[in-house]
């Protein structure tokens, strides 16, 4: 009688009469909680024709309940079967502290609803409650479904007005199945996923958040994908497409100074000039990063490598060396191919176009950049000037709408971590329902009641 702490369940109904520790078939400790179950006269009329049933059944139950500390538990008690003397319908005694048809108290379904809220993976929850992985999913999904629709069927409408949107298309399984995702840029939240990247996305978006709601938004950032473009100016004209800084020189990068570079090695090595062609080989990053990364680059590389190695814990180590000599390797190029060279004065220009803020400078800005393309005579520079000539409005909008896709890339790269975390997701519905969950990450976990002490 020492040896034994008393803890109130705090099971609506029951009676606490014994607690015990008991081994599962896994060899696991438990405690078992026997008690008894209070009957209640409301359980006992007949649903059929009002009469006082009688026990007909009785019968033992065990439910799952929270953990002690770090053992499970489960609490053990008897049910009733009743039926009518009258009519002959049956009847089963309540039990309002089980979780609908699992065999859980509501308590421990709680406690897995907050872990889950709080950003627990599935199986870390099945660790912790003793829980199923598949009881646990089914507890998430219903967490989510409450949380982010109506009646489990039907998407709930954006809670609030967003000025500025964003659009992306992730891949969602192998062999080029793709879905479609708009966040609100504001503030990070998904609002919307759909399989597919056409234009029937984007479109059933609109339809589903109304003409009214797409009224209030201003300006959107996208890739320089034309089916966003198109949908947008067909049903929402007001909104002004936006085209970032990183899709254009992404675009530059891949198709442009990559494509020169390899052009060049080869006349090079068409005129005998073996040397000169070596110089270009593995100089892809160089050639495509901004001057101001290549000077932190050496920079790094002059730290004192020495004292890092004191400082491990584990002899043996080798500090990975960062590569000086970026910026004199890349003036080198530079001096000699005047292509290159023209790359780097196109990637100047461009940075410093993206940081005005006036249209009419930033118009200027792009106008000779597309002038300097046509006038290299090559067709990788021809091409992307056309590029810009081609989404010209979108581009320099960025100079009165100073938005970028940069929250939507961040939230492609948490879609990879979520899928990572889980090995991948069979159930689409479930999966984008965590998508939402985790771009909001807002989750109350025993909200405040009132004040009991002074």
């Amino acid at each position: 009688m020492f040896n034994t702490i008393t803890i109130p369940s705090g099971l609506e109904g029951f009676i606490n009469t014994n607690t015990t520790i008991a081994n599962t078939v896994t060899d696991r400790s438990i405690y078992l909680i026997d008690g008894k179950l209070q009957e209640r006269e409301e359980d006992r009329i007949c649903p059929r024709c009002g009469r006082r049933m009688h026990i007909h059944d009785t019968y033992g139950i065990s439910l799952g309940h929270i953990p002690i500390g770090t053992t499970f538990s489960a609490v053990r008690f008897e049910k009733h079967r009743y039926i009518c003397p009258e009519c002959g319908a049956t009847g089963m005694q309540e039990v309002p502290f089980q979780a609908g048809s699992r065999r859980i108290t509501v308590a421990l379904n709680s406690m897995a609803k907050d872990l889950l809220g709080l950003g627990f993976t599935n199986k870390a929850v099945a660790g912790i409650t003793g829980l199923g992985k598949n009881t646990v999913k089914e507890i998430d999904k219903e967490r989510l479904l409450e949380k982010y629709t109506i009646d489990g069927k039907q998407l709930r409408r954006p809670e609030r007005q967003a000025r500025y949107l964003g659009v992306d298309e992730f891949l969602l399984h192998k062999g080029h199945e793709y879905a479609t995702i708009i966040i609100d840029l504001e503030t990070g939240h998904v609002l919307w996923l759909a399989h597919g990247k056409r234009k029937k996305a984007l479109c059933d978006f609109i339809d589903f958040v109304g003409e009214e709601w797409m009224d209030g938004v201003e300006a959107i950032a996208c890739d320089m994908n034309s089916d966003y473009q198109e949908v947008f100016d067909d049903r929402c004209p007001h909104i002004q497409v936006v085209f970032d800084y990183f899709h254009i020189r992404k675009n530059f990068n891949d198709k442009v100074v990559a494509a020169v570079r390899k052009d060049e090695q080869r006349r090079l090595l068409a005129e005998g000039r073996t040397e000169d062609a070596k110089k270009l080989k593995r100089t892809k990053y160089i050639l495509s990063s901004n001057r101001s990364t290549l000077k932190e680059k050496d920079e790094a590389s002059l730290k004192d490598r020495d004292a890092e190695l004191e400082d491990r814990i584990f002899s043996g180590g080798k500090v990975k060396e960062v590569k000086g000599g970026n910026m004199d390797l890349y003036e080198s190029l530079l001096k000699e191919n005047g292509l290159i060279l023209m790359t780097d004065v196109v990637k100047e220009k461009l940075s410093h176009a993206y940081t005005l803020d006036d249209e009419c400078r930033m118009s200027s800005e792009i106008t000779e950049i597309i002038d300097i393309c046509n006038d290299t005579g090559d067709k990788h520079f021809m091409w992307f000037a056309r590029l810009l000539e081609n989404h010209y409005e979108g581009i320099i909008a960025h100079a009165t709408y100073r938005i970028s896709s940069g929250k939507v890339e961040g939230t492609n790269n948490l879609i990879k971590t979520l899928r990572r975390r889980a090995y991948g997701y069979c159930d689409d519905d479930y999966f984008f329902l965590k998508i939402m969950d985790e771009s909001r990450r807002e989750y109350v976990r025993n909200p405040k009641s009132h004040k009991i002490y002074d």
